[in-house]
Parts: structure tokens; sequence; C-alpha cells
């Protein structure tokens, strides 16, 4: 039985175009979810940061304007983990793109030899 897995993106950013392009070429099983139209809840969140073992700061977008624009590098490190989730879920922009999730696996961003793993 295949893996399927969650893509969650938006369409026009041109990383996610590469990733989604990549996820094709390699015949992986996935439903695309846009990121701004429906969010990532908080729990989705907290249950997403749980499973991929990576601080909670690799979640945001710290390359976005929405990010830029509330000093979020200023602020987050005072902020708590359950104010940074409901932060995140506000706002899909602030969510760093894009997230492909997996029963045992979330990766976050795109990096090809990172994904790579998903094929084993």
């Amino acid at each position: 039985m295949s893996k399927k897995f969650l893509f969650v993106a938006y369409p026009k950013c041109s990383t996610c175009q590469k990733a989604a392009a990549w996820l094709r070429d390699n015949s992986i099983d996935f439903t695309c979810r846009h990121i701004v139209d429906n969010p990532p809840s908080a729990s989705e969140l907290k249950l997403w940061h749980k499973k991929s073992g990576l601080p909670l700061r690799r979640f945001f977008n710290t390359s976005g304007l929405v990010y830029k624009n509330l000093a979020l590098k200023d602020k987050l490190p005072s902020m708590s983990e359950a104010e940074q989730y409901r932060l995140l879920a506000q706002d899909g922009m602030l969510v760093r793109r894009p997230l492909l999730i997996g029963e045992d696996v979330v990766l976050v961003g795109f990096h090809p030899e990172e994904w790579e793993k998903i094929k084993e």
C-alpha cells in the first residue's frame, strides 16, 4: 500500500510549485491544501510540530511580509508555544511552506535531499 501525504502549500509560491512538481515526478501520492484558504489550526500545528522534531520557529515564514510587519523576530522569543500556535493559525502566510505531512513524517520547507527520505 502506498503512502498518502498532505501537501500544504500556497499555489503562487515558486518553491511550492517546485515541491509539487517533485512530488509528481517521484510518483508520490498527495492531497493539496491551500495554506491561505484553509490554514492549519493551532491543534494541527501543535501535532505537526511535535511529529517533526523541529524547533517551533522553523514553522514561521521568516522571509514573509506578515512576519516582518509584526516584528516577530523580536517578539517570538518571549512568546509561549501556545501563543505561537495561535499566531500561526491566524494567518496561513505566517506559516513556512510547503509542509508535507505523512503518517510518520512532517517536512517543513522544500529541501529535495530531505524529501528523498520519504521515498524509502
